[in-house]
C-alpha cells in the first residue's frame, strides 16, 4: 500500500514536470553505505516553447553556480568530471526524457553533500536548478526505538537501511534480541520522496530485566564483504521495586542506628523514610540512609520506605526495636482495706524486651510473671497479716527496677494473750499490747475499786506504738495484799475488745508483801509449830500464825504521788521488771501509781461512787502527808 501510493505521487509529478516553466524534482535528501552505490532520482522541466535537438545537463557538487567553479560530477557535453568522481558518476536517465537521474558507485565519505543539476538546451537556455538533493554516507544501519517503552507493554523496534543501490541489495538481520522474539522481516519499502528503505522488525513484551539491553542490527551484501552493525540500548521505563531494605533491626538503648533502603527502578526513584506519617528524610537515588544517633525507647516503632515515580511506587516497613531496662514499676499507690475484703493490686512497667515482674512482701514472693508488662495481685480476704509494704520488681537483661508500695488492713483490736499483770515486792505493773488499726484507745478498769484509767492521763499508764502494736502499761505502787482485778478494754471504730489480765507470779507478790524479817520470823513460827505438834501428837487442831491472818481483799489505795526516783524499793523493783521491760522493747520509764498507805489511812477515805480517780490521788496524797 506504500509503494503504491508512493508509486502515484512519484507519476504524478513527473506528469508536472512536463509543464511550461523550469522546474526539477528529487528527493531532498538520500543516503547510501559507504562502498556501495546510490541512484538518486531526478526528473526536470522547461518552456513548452523551447524545442531544442539535444538536451544536455551537469550535475554539480556543493553549489549550483557554474561561476564558482564547482565541482563537476557529470556533464554530458564533455564528459570532463572532477577528478573525485572521476570512475564513480554517470546518468541513468535519458536527458531527452527529462530524467536526470544520476548514479554514484564506490561511494566514499568525501562525497557526502549537496548536488545540483543544471538544465543546457543550447545557447542561453541554460538553468541551473534550486532544488537539490543532500547525499548522507552512513556506516551503520538505523534502529528506530518508541520514544517511550514501558515494561509489560508490547513494543515495536524496526532497522531500517537504505536500499537506493540498483546493484547491491542489502540483507538485515538481528543481534542479541535472543529470548526477546522472532524477527519480522517487512523487506523493501518506497519513502515518500522516492527513496528506497530495507526494513525488519521486532515484537516483544519488554521487562526490568531488559532495561539497558543492547539490540542490534547488521545489515550485509551479498557476494561482498560489506557488513555494518547498529546498536540501540533499550531505556525500559518501570515502576519502582524496593529490593533492599533492613529486616528487623534490635539496638540497645543510646547505640547508633542505621536503616537501609534500596530501590531499582527506571527514571531513578523519590526515595523517602517515614513513620507514623511524618517525612523524616528523602532524596532522588537509588538508596536511602537513615541515621539514628542514641537511639532512645521513643523511637522504637515501623518504619516505613517509599519509593515513587512516574510509573507507581512500592513501599516496605522495618521495625525498629530499642532494648532497655524495664522503667521504674507503677502500683496503684497505697492501699487501705477493711479485714475481711477482697483486694486487687496491679503492678505495671515498660520495657524491652517483656519483663519478669515479681511482687514480694518481706522476701517472700507472692506474685510473678514471665515476660509480661503488668502483674495482678489478688488478695481475696485480707486479714491483719497482710497490711505491710510489699515490693514490685522488674527485671530483663538490660538492668531492674523496684518499687514500695504499703497495703494497710484496717480492723478491730485484738488484745494480746502475752498480756497480763506482774507484782515485784509492792509494785504491780499491768500490761496490755493490742494489735489493731487504726490505733485504738486503751484503757484499764479496776472494778473492785471502781477506777478507770485511761492512756490520756500519761501520768499514770505509758503507751508506745510500734506498727500494729499498742503496748499500754498501768504501775500500781503500794501495799496491796492481793492482786488486784484488772481489766483491758481497747476501743476503735471497728469494735471493742476487753480482757481481764491474768496475774503471774502471785506468789512473788506475797513475799514482797511479807518482806525479809515476815519470812524470818515465818521460818521461825513454822519451827515452832512443828515443834509444838510433835509434842501435842493428840491435838487436832493448829493455830495458825497472826501474821497470816489479814482482812480478805484488802483495799488498794491510789497516790497521785510519784515515788522519787532513787527510793530504795523501786530499785528492787526496776530489777525484777527490768527483763520483762526489755522483751517488750519498751523505752523509758513509765510512770507509777504508788499504793503505799496502811489500812489506817483507807478508814478515813470517804465513799463517794462519783469521785474521780485524780480526786482520790489528792485526797489520799493529803491524809499521807498528815
Amino acid at each position: 500500500m506504500i509503494f503504491l501510493t508512493a508509486l502515484s505521487l512519484f507519476w504524478i509529478m513527473i506528469s508536472a514536470s512536463r509543464g511550461g516553466q523550469w522546474g526539477a524534482w528529487m528527493p531532498s535528501s538520500i543516503s547510501a553505505f559507504e562502498g556501495t552505490c546510490v541512484s538518486i532520482p531526478c526528473r526536470f522541466s522547461f518552456p513548452d516553447e523551447l524545442r531544442p535537438a539535444v538536451v544536455h545537463g551537469v550535475w554539480y557538487f556543493n553549489s549550483p553556480y557554474p561561476k564558482n567553479y564547482p565541482p563537476v560530477v557529470f556533464k554530458s557535453r564533455t564528459q570532463v568530471v572532477h577528478e573525485s568522481f572521476q570512475g564513480r558518476s554517470r546518468l541513468l536517465g535519458d536527458l531527452g526524457l527529462r530524467n536526470c537521474t544520476l548514479l554514484l558507485s564506490n561511494l566514499s565519505p568525501e562525497l557526502g553533500g549537496k548536488y545540483y543539476f543544471r538544465g543546457d538546451l543550447g545557447g542561453y537556455n541554460q538553468y541551473t536548478f534550486s532544488e537539490h538533493s543532500v547525499l548522507d554516507i552512513i556506516n551503520t544501519p538505523n534502529i528506530v526505538v518508541p520514544p517511550e517503552v514501558m515494561a509489560g507493554t508490547e513494543v515495536e523496534v524496526s532497522c531500517m537501511v537504505p536500499d537506493n543501490c540498483p546493484e547491491l541489495h542489502p540483507e538485515l538481520s538481528w543481534l542479541g534480541h535472543e529470548g526477546l522474539g522472532e524477527p519480522t522481516v517487512l523487506g523493501r519499502l518506497r519513502e515518500e520522496e522516492g527513496t528506497w528503505v530495507q526494513v525488519s522488525l521486532l515484537h516483544f513484551v519488554p521487562t526490568r530485566e531488559t532495561n539497558g539491553h543492547r539490540l542490534g542490527c547488521q545489515a550485509s551484501f551479498p557476494n561482498t564483504t560489506l557488513q555494518f552493525e547498529g546498536y540501540a540500548s533499550l531505556d525500559i521505563k518501570y515502576p519502582p521495586v524496593i529490593v533492599e531494605i533492613n529486616s528487623t533491626v534490635e539496638a540497645i538503648e543510646g547505640s547508633h542506628v542505621s536503616l537501609f533502603c534500596g530501590a531499582d527502578s527506571n527514571p531513578p526513584p523519590l526515595l523517602t523514610w517515614m513513620r507514623d506519617g511524618t517525612v523524616l528524610r528523602e532524596a532522588v537515588a537509588e538508596s536511602l540512609s537513615l541515621e539514628v544517633d542514641e537511639v532512645t525507647p521513643a523511637e522504637d516503632g515501623v518504619y516505613l520506605c517509599l519509593a515513587e515515580n512516574t510509573y507507581g511506587q512500592d513501599n516496605r516497613t522495618v521495625e525498629l526495636s530499642v532494648m532497655y531496662a524495664p522503667w521504674k514499676p507503677m502500683v496503684n499507690g497505697t492501699v487501705v482495706a477493711v479485714e475481711g475484703e477482697t483486694v486487687s493490686i496491679l503492678c505495671s512497667t515498660q520495657s524491652n524486651p517483656d519483663p519478669i515482674l515479681t511482687i514480694f512482701k518481706e522476701k517472700q514472693i507472692l506474685a510473678t510473671v514471665i515476660y509480661e508488662s503488668e502483674l495482678q495481685l489478688e488478695l481475696p480476704a485480707v486479714t491483719p497479716e497482710d497490711d505491710g509494704e510489699y515490693w514490685c520488681v522488674a527485671e530483663n537483661q538490660y538492668g531492674q527496677r523496684a518499687t514500695a508500695f504499703n497495703l494497710s488492713v484496717e480492723f478491730a483490736p485484738v488484745i494480746l494473750l502475752e498480756s497480763h499483770c506482774a507484782a515485784a515486792r509492792d509494785t504491780v505493773q499491768c500490761l496490755c499490747v493490742v494489735k489493731a488499726n487504726p490505733e485504738p484507745s486503751v484503757a484499764f478498769e479496776l472494778p473492785l475499786r471502781n477506777v478507770t484509767v485511761n492512756e490520756t492521763e500519761r501520768e499514770f499508764v505509758y503507751s508506745e506504738r510500734s506498727g500494729l502494736l499498742l503496748t499500754s502499761i498501768l504501775t500500781l505502787r503500794g501495799q496491796a495484799q492481793a492482786p488486784p482485778r484488772v481489766i483491758c478494754t481497747s476501743h476503735n471504730l471497728y469494735g471493742t475488745k476487753s480482757l481481764e489480765l491474768p496475774f503471774q507470779g502471785a506468789h512473788r507478790l506475797m513475799w514482797a508483801k511479807i518482806g525479809p524479817v515476815g519470812a524470818v520470823v515465818a521460818f521461825a513460827i513454822l519451827i515452832a509449830i512443828v515443834c509444838y505438834i510433835t509434842q501435842t501428837r493428840r491435838k487436832k487442831n493448829v493455830t495458825e500464825s497472826p501474821s497470816f491472818s489479814g482482812a480478805d481483799n484488802p483495799p488498794v489505795v491510789f497516790s497521785s504521788d510519784f515515788r522519787i526516783s532513787g527510793a530504795p524499793e523501786k530499785y528492787e523493783s526496776e530489777r525484777r521488771l527490768g527483763s520483762e521491760r526489755r522483751l517488750l522493747g519498751l523505752r523509758g520509764e513509765p510512770p507509777e501509781l504508788d499504793l503505799s498507805y496502811s489500812h489506817s489511812d483507807l478508814g478515813k477515805r470517804p465513799t463517794k461512787d462519783s469521785y474521780t480517780l485524780t480526786e482520790e490521788l489528792a485526797e489520799y496524797a493529803e491524809i499521807r502527808v498528815k
